[in-house]
């Protein structure tokens, strides 16, 4: 056999074997080429005044080679492994270590760049498409073309050709440094198989565990108003970062073996075929890849978490937008507000206004705070607060002695609880009134613009208002303290009165506000991110998942001669695939909960930073990382009862 052949048979085997290799490479170069070519696409000239979208892309092409050189380097070295006792029979027979390393290269040389080439031709195919896409999450309105960049070409081959140069060099050392006897014990020696569990080992599961819960339960009090200051609340999240990091690492280093050895210690050591191919392969197996598992649980748990809170915000665009405008358009100048009521009129858009007087005032609400803010950056007894009288808001009757607060944003409902009822004062320049507080509302009567950032309304009675009014404290007012708020009769027409908005361009568009503006400009922000930690979590989902899959692939072939007894004394390939089922959903699953518990706790520690949904986006982006994922488990499954089926 010349060596030229060697190498073509070798390439088949090795096309055979690692086709989700070839496949993420493929798609890793398709989808690097795709946002590389989008830097240099022309459409995207439309979004530099909306987002900053090319410079956003380039960083996200910056971490995506990340990914993928890690992933490769990995795989690379997850190959070579499992290619030592051929590397070892290549020396037997007389073969030098730097012909080894040429034919190696030589085959690497054909996949990779063979790969390189259909995932630059796929990548240019479907830019068009990856450009429609970021311009309906962003609500762009432009062209999309198909654009061939030279540049994005030139720039991926560097890329992926530095990339195969730091391959090539591991080979070359991994080749170079080992002997023709330690060839044949590299598999055996990269797996840890330890049968007795330490007491050192017990006692780290236990701690993973702990820590674990612990950066749960801290989380969970992250903005209750148990932490109040700057410094607390950046000690509190460095807390939980290391103990959920460090839980995790030290969960699969010990606590997975723990828990399935106590299972096994009740069974008294009669454990059925299942749990002997499933429970006990897991136990140890796991204390090897701890590591590999904590970083993939740990970026997987990044993703979600990510993915969530940006679709949180998408998601809560427009419920957002409203509580900022309280209607369809907010003015804050007379002439402003004519300019617009004359315009609306003139394109026959019907709508209904309301003009509110409001004033800001200190208020002291020490007595209905239920968080203790001592030491914290707000003084809740000198506290400026938006005040509006009740004659401009229906349906609301208060005392001379009684107030109402309303449009409470849910960021400070978290920092600054308040209580059912108490007693708050409102101080003008001189004066000081004390109110029996009723009741906290969620309407937004005012845009966002009197509230300082989502503070409550204060709504009082005419009289003390006006008491008020004559002694207002020129210090904390607004620049003005007219509120003139549209509300359109037919929403359809929402469109055509943002443009008429838009056409007015107000001196002060500062002051005013637009629902329709609000919301498309959060969606345009959020839905650039969503697009960006969509692909690189994407990208992530495939390369773990692959590497996840080649690990069980060197497991099965390792594990073969068991399965060749097993089938001679009787077990069927339906009695092993049983267990075969179970250990897989084990291997994949038990990252996949951990992750998606992780990001869980740290969306539902802070999603109302976000928007106002959380459980309809949560749920979604982890029922769609969940299914993606487990197409894996499935092919390493179906992997396993291939080797089953040749075991004998």
């Amino acid at each position: 056999m010349s060596v030229n052949q060697l190498i073509l048979r070798n390439l088949r085997k090795n096309l055979k074997n690692y086709y989700l290799y070839v496949f993420a490479l493929i798609f890793s170069v398709a989808l690097y080429f795709a946002f590389v070519t989008l830097q240099y696409d022309p459409a995207m000239n439309d979004t530099k005044d909306s987002i900053k979208g090319a410079a956003a892309l380039r960083a996200a092409s910056i971490l995506l080679v990340a990914i993928v050189s890690i992933f490769l380097l990995y795989a690379n070295s997850i190959f070579i492994k499992r290619r030592s006792k051929e590397i070892g029979l290549f020396q037997l027979i007389g073969m030098t270590k730097h012909r080894i390393f040429n034919i190696l290269s030589a085959e690497n040389f054909i996949l990779y760049f063979g790969s390189l080439a259909a995932g630059i031709f796929i990548g240019f195919s479907v830019s068009r498409f990856i450009i429609m896409v970021l311009f309906k999450v962003t609500g762009i309105n432009a062209i999309a073309r198909l654009h061939f960049s030279s540049q994005a070409l030139a720039q991926t081959l560097i890329v992926f050709g530095a990339i195969y140069v730091l391959i090539m060099l591991m080979n070359y050392l991994f080749i170079k440094r080992q002997s023709i006897l330690s060839l044949f014990r590299v598999v055996s020696s990269t797996e840890e198989k330890i049968k007795k569990m330490s007491v050192l080992e017990i006692v780290m599961g236990i701690l993973g565990l702990l820590a674990i819960i612990s950066g749960y339960y801290i989380s969970s009090k992250l903005f209750s108003g148990d932490f109040i200051t700057m410094t607390e609340l950046f000690l509190a999240m460095i807390y939980i970062l290391g103990s959920v990091i460090i839980g995790t690492y030290l969960f699969y280093k010990g606590s997975v073996s723990f828990i399935f050895n106590m299972i096994r210690r009740k069974k008294d050591g009669y454990l059925t075929i299942n749990q002997v191919l499933s429970l006990s392969s897991i136990m140890f197996r796991m204390k090897s890849n701890a590591l590999l598992l904590t970083v993939i649980t740990t970026l997987s748990a990044l993703a979600i978490g990510l993915l969530s809170l940006s679709y949180i915000s998408y998601y809560s665009a427009e419920k957002m937008a409203k509580s900022q405008t309280a209607g369809d358009f907010a003015i804050t100048n007379a002439n402003d507000a004519a300019r617009f009521e004359d315009a609306l009129g003139r394109e026959d858009i019907g709508f209904a206004e309301k003009r509110i007087e409001v004033l800001q005032v200190s208020a002291n609400l020490k007595n209905i705070m239920d968080t203790n803010l001592e030491g914290a950056m707000v003084d809740p007894s000198a506290l400026p607060l938006p005040m509006i009288s009740e004659e401009n808001v229906e349906n609301i009757d208060v005392g001379a002695d009684e107030t109402i607060f309303t449009g409470y944003n849910d960021i400070l409902q978290k920092l600054m609880n308040l209580k059912d009822t108490g007693l708050v004062e409102l101080k003008g320049q001189t004066e000081t009134i004390s109110l029996r507080y009723l009741e906290l509302r969620k309407d937004f009567v005012v845009s966002g613009y009197f509230t300082n950032g989502g503070q409550p309304i204060a709504i009082v009675d005419e009289s003390v208002f006006k008491r008020l009014k004559q002694d207002i404290n020129p210090a904390i007012q607004k620049k003005t303290s007219l509120f003139v708020g549209f509300t359109l009769k037919d929403e359809n027409q929402i469109k055509k009165a943002n443009q008429v908005y838009k056409d007015l361009s107000f001196d002060n568009n500062d002051l005013n506000s637009s629902r329709l503006e609000i919301s498309n400009k959060q969606k345009k922000t959020m839905g650039l991110i969503m697009f960006i930690v969509g692909f690189l979590g994407l990208t992530f989902l495939i390369t773990s998942g692959c590497i996840l899959y080649f690990k069980q692939m060197g497991e099965s072939e390792e594990e073969k001669p068991n399965y060749t007894i097993l089938r001679k004394l009787g077990f069927t390939e339906g009695d092993l695939l049983k267990g075969i089922q179970t250990k897989q959903l084990f291997n994949f699953g038990i990252p996949l909960v951990v992750g998606l518990l992780h990001s869980y706790f740290a969306v539902q520690s802070g999603w109302f930073l976000f928007g106002t949904e959380v459980w309809t986006p949560m749920i979604l982006v982890m029922v769609l990382y969940t299914g993606l994922y487990s197409i894996f488990g499935i092919l390493s499954v179906l992997y396993y009862k291939k080797v089953i089926h040749g075991s004998l």
